[in-house]
Order: C-alpha cells, then structure tokens, then sequence
C-alpha cells in the first residue's frame, strides 16, 4: 500500500493523456517530446561509444569528458566557473538531479517553495524528502505570465529551505525578466535560501531573447544549484542525461542521495552528449529558430480555431484558453478531445495544488515539438473544437 504522503502522486496526468491519445490515435500535443531525433554526430558518437565497449558503470559522478563540457559550456555561455572535478553531477536527466536535490537538502519540517503552476514532479519529490511544500505563484499580465513576487515573500516563512525556480517555464512557456530574477536572488539572500534552479529549456528561448541563469546574479552561485540537460537541448529525451552544477559542498550532499536512486546511468551516452556540447551549438541554433516558427504555426491554428493564445517566450509549450468556444472546464475538454477531434493536451490545473484548481482550469498546454505536417493536421483537426461535446471523456 502507497505510504500517505505520496497517495497524490500515484498517477500522473502525462500518463492519462497519452492512454487517451494512444487510444483513439490523437496526435499527442500533450508531453513534450520530439518526434525528430537530434545532432547526427551526436547519435555517431553514442554508437562508437557502445561498439568500443564502454557499457559498464561510468564513474559515480559522470564520464570526466561530460562533466568537462558542461563546465565548458556554462563558463563559456554564463560566465559563471563550476570545477568539472566536484561541482559537476552527471544524473538521470533533470528530474533524478532536482530530486536528488530536494531529497539531499530537504528534511521533515522543512519547507519548500515552489512557484505555480510547477512541474508534477516537485511536489512529488518534497513529499518523498518527508517535508512540505508551500506555493508563489505565476500571474496572468495580459498574454504573457509573470511572478507574483508578493505571493513568493509571502510563501517563505522561517521553515524554508529551500526555493524552486522554473525558467524557462513548463508549463507556461514564460522567461523570468532581469528585474524579476533580481527580485528572486533578494529574497534568496535575504532569508538564507538555498535555490534549485531548472533550466532544461535555457536553449530554447525565443524572439532574440536570452536565458540568464539565477546563479550569474551577485550572491547567488554559493546558494544555487543549476539542473539542466541534454534531452530537451539534443531531442533526445529518451537518454536521460542530465547534470547538476553548484557549489561543491551542494553537490556533494545530492551526489549522497543521487547514489543511492539510481547510482548511474548512460555510460556509452555520456560522451556523446560531451560531443554535442562541445561542437553542436550550431545545431542548436536551427533546432531553436525552428522551434519558434513551429509555436508561430500552432498559435495561429489556436487563433483560428477560436482559441485566446498565451504568449510563449520559450520551451516547447504554447498555453491556449478554450473559453471562447464555450469551455471552461480545460480537464474536461482534454479528455474529450483525443476521442471527439483527434488530438491530445494536458489540463494546466494539473501543475497546481487543489485549492488552486480554480484559477487555472481554463487553460490548456499545447506542444509544438512536432514535424510541421504533424502540427499541420492537428491544426486542422482543431477547428473542430467548436463543436465539441465534453460532457463523455472520448
């Protein structure tokens, strides 16, 4: 039987809305995966790299070749300099290097702020640490979200210890603005926070605009943690390779809980994520300008199906309101329409706790991680959200 604490997260929403997909045949607008695989020389290297035989344990922290390169790649792109020797941890993508962090640094009493709507699995992994969670806030500005910093300083209290900042945003698809992340780096300072920082879309921001991580702020790196990794970057984010960087003696405490979670992973997919970041980054830059007109064409297909779009500064996300069709109920809405129209998206009331479900039930989260002829059709299946019954599930 699931222990108490983690009875909330016993499924997941990704889940119920590709069985839905998978079931009707939808197009799976839902999760956040490309359906195009990444750098040639990349997927070259990971085969060499399994037929030279390197498929036993990597070493605890990580290949040295891949810790060198994400300590390259920050210096080079941040500024910020993270000894690849003991302030790098090579971990089971982003979700095992957040975890291992709120697990290592978190304990029962403690609080963690997360800012909502956050990604499912934070609260998930302060319930495993045995402590609690407490929430700021995202607000609408227009069509464009942004901090509520009042609702962060009020959400921290003597218990905290710990702040969780999602920039680029999932589900929202928001980039924290230079005055914002100064805001964030104040309160840090000033209550004594630690911060985890998830930047596994730093790559992906658009319109000429620019990631900056928390930790380039003055009095941050000594109290930073940054999460990243090579799925969302590469398009590969069924290898699960991620990292952590900070401070030392953080990372030494997430190395301790990392170890025993899962260990290891990747050995032959380690240095091939070394060679995309080393020599890629062009690459990168097409995947991102492709990216962006990609959100251009499923924010027009939303706009014309009848659908208010959000802005999306980033990630693979676009964040739509059904309201103008006559749906209010955003749960209701993706479980009918992987049946009734053919394509599937995720509820963005099920990034936040229940008692804020309200505030968020209206609005829906879209990927445009798709090929164009993908993101083609389901535009025109959508038009056909007019019409849609959601009084079934499909």
């Amino acid at each position: 039987m699931l222990v108490p604490r983690l009875e909330p997260f016993r499924s997941t929403v990704f889940a119920e809305m590709t069985e839905l997909a998978v079931r009707h045949g939808a197009i799976n607008l839902g999760q956040g995966f490309p359906d195009e695989d990444g750098p040639s020389a990349m997927l070259e290297a990971a085969r060499e790299a399994i037929a030279s035989g390197a498929n036993q344990y990597p070493p605890g922290a990580g290949r040295v070749e891949l810790r060198e390169a994400i300590a390259e790649d920050r210096a080079t792109r941040y500024g910020t300099a993270y000894d690849p020797a003991d302030e790098v941890l090579v971990t089971v993508g982003a979700t095992e290097g957040i975890t291992a962090s709120i697990i290592a640094l978190a304990d029962r009493g403690d609080e963690v702020v997360l800012v909502a709507p956050y990604f499912d699995s934070y609260p998930a992994a302060v319930a495993m640490a045995g402590a609690r969670h407490r929430c700021a806030r995202l607000v609408e500005d227009g069509d464009r979200f942004v901090l509520d910093v009042d609702s962060l300083r009020a959400a921290i209290t003597p218990a905290t210890r710990l702040l969780v900042i999602n920039s680029p945003h999932n589900p929202t698809g928001s980039v924290l603005e230079e005055a914002e992340l100064a805001q964030v780096a104040g309160l840090a300072i000033e209550h004594d926070l630690i911060v985890i920082t998830d930047e596994v879309y730093e790559r992906l921001v658009f319109d000429g605009a620019e990631h900056r991580p928390l930790a380039a702020l003055p009095g941050m790196r000594e109290r930073t943690l940054c999460v990243s990794s090579a799925g969302k970057t590469f398009n590969c984010t069924g290898w699960k390779i991620g990292w952590v960087c900070g401070p030392r003696e953080l990372v030494a405490a997430v190395r301790a809980a990392k170890q025993f979670m899962s260990f290891v992973s990747g050995g032959p997919l380690q240095p091939a994520v070394a060679t995309a970041l080393r020599g890629e980054q062009p690459w990168v830059d097409g995947l991102r300008e492709e990216l962006q007109g990609k959100r251009d064409a499923l924010a027009a297909a939303l706009s014309q199906a009848g659908f208010a779009v959000r802005a999306s500064a980033g990630t693979y996300f676009v964040i739509a309101d059904p309201r103008p069709l006559g749906h209010g109920d955003a749960r209701a809405l993706c479980r009918a329409m992987p049946g009734s129209i053919g394509v599937g998206a995720v509820p963005v009331s099920a990034f936040v706790d229940a008692r804020d479900q309200a505030d968020w039930r209206h609005l829906v989260r879209f990927a445009f991680c798709k090929r164009h002829e993908v993101l083609a059709e389901a535009g025109r299946r959508l038009a056909g959200a007019s019409r849609l019954s959601t009084d079934h599930e499909g």
